[in-house]
């Protein structure tokens, strides 16, 4: 088995690991592995805010390793205890924006499962789906959602609700990013003044669209003011922010952070800045010891009335950050 975990962007915090991980590293993971280890981490109950001390980190990684492998047997097996636990991959703007902590509780209250988070860009969601190391994934990439579901990854796919994409910048904004009437102008005026432009650069839903809007200006994004950090949307606002930067964020993650950045929205309304959540099913199929009970409890509970009410109600500095969008076929 390998495990490749970027050190360098890893951290540990309220109980929930949040890191950056090497999708293509988890080979032979059998289909739990890796949420074991973020499980046993949440038993260590350690915070660590910064990486000042590797070893520490080391010794961490270790212990959760072989306590994870002492494990391993019985949670292949499928317990009763570990079917009261559902692995969820999210996005890392879902996680940041602090929704799931909003509504999650509530979730567990009305179910009795318990959801371990794993916050990662959109590709690496889908990608720890289809090594079976998760039960559930809620990304936000419409067309990369659709080929894992072509491709016996995912099931049941449901539209969950929708925000959209902002982007934000200096006051003094020089690349004018304020006076354009629609994105690809935006993205032009950047490139053209060599402004810089933040760009999460992570594989995830935000980064497909932002690559996807280069393509369609026919720039690529290569001009001295191109900083690609490979880190999630907080992250990347605050580099922008200290910076002086532009960069593209989704409004929930925005609305969340706002209040430490010396940034503003600069542009937004553009059709195509548009941004759908969906939740999938990981194919039981492929993966028989999978929670796929509690996945299926999780995804009827976010489209239900309470879940959607929940959903609609979350706001950060008095402003809706999400739009409750279960479709009737949904149900």
């Amino acid at each position: 088995m390998a495990l490749s975990l970027l050190m360098g962007t890893t951290r540990i915090e309220t109980g929930i690991l949040c890191m950056s991980i090497d999708a293509e590293g988890i080979n032979g993971a059998g289909g739990g592995v890796l949420p074991l280890i973020i499980m046993q981490l949440r038993r260590l109950s350690i915070k660590i805010t910064k990486m000042d001390n590797i070893m520490t980190f080391s010794r961490l990684m270790v212990s959760a390793v072989s306590l994870a492998a002492l494990s391993a047997t019985a949670y292949a097996g499928g317990t009763d205890a570990d079917q009261s636990r559902i692995r969820l991959a999210t996005t890392t703007s879902t996680y940041h924006s602090g929704l799931l902590d909003y509504i999650l509780p509530e979730f567990t209250a009305d179910t009795g499962y318990q959801v371990d988070i794993i916050a990662a860009g959109t590709g690496k969601s889908l990608k720890m789906g289809e090594n079976g190391d998760v039960d559930v994934v809620m990304t936000h990439a419409p067309k990369a959602e659709q080929n894992f579901v072509e491709a016996g990854y995912g099931i049941e796919p449901r539209s969950v609700m929708y925000n959209d994409f902002v982007i934000v910048g200096p006051e003094k904004d020089s690349a004018d990013v304020h006076d354009q009437k629609t994105i690809e102008e935006v993205f032009s005026h950047i490139a053209k003044t060599n402004a810089i432009f933040v760009s999460r650069g992570d594989d995830s839903g935000t980064h497909k669209k932002e690559l996807l809007i280069w393509r369609q200006t026919k720039i690529e994004p290569n001009f001295g003011g191109y900083r690609s950090v490979g880190q999630g949307m907080g992250p990347t606002l605050n580099m922008a922010s200290e910076m002086q930067g532009y960069t593209m964020t989704d409004r929930g993650t925005w609305l969340a952070y706002q209040a430490k950045l010396d940034l503003d929205i600069l542009f937004e309304g553009d059709k195509q800045l548009f941004n759908p959540y969906q939740v999938i099913i990981v194919n039981p199929e492929r993966y028989p010891t999978l929670n796929t009970n509690g996945a299926r409890a999780l995804s009827n509970w976010l489209v239900s009335e309470k879940g959607q009410s929940m959903i609609n109600s979350y706001r950060k500095m008095g402003e809706q950050l999400f739009v409750a969008d279960a479709k009737k076929t949904n149900s």
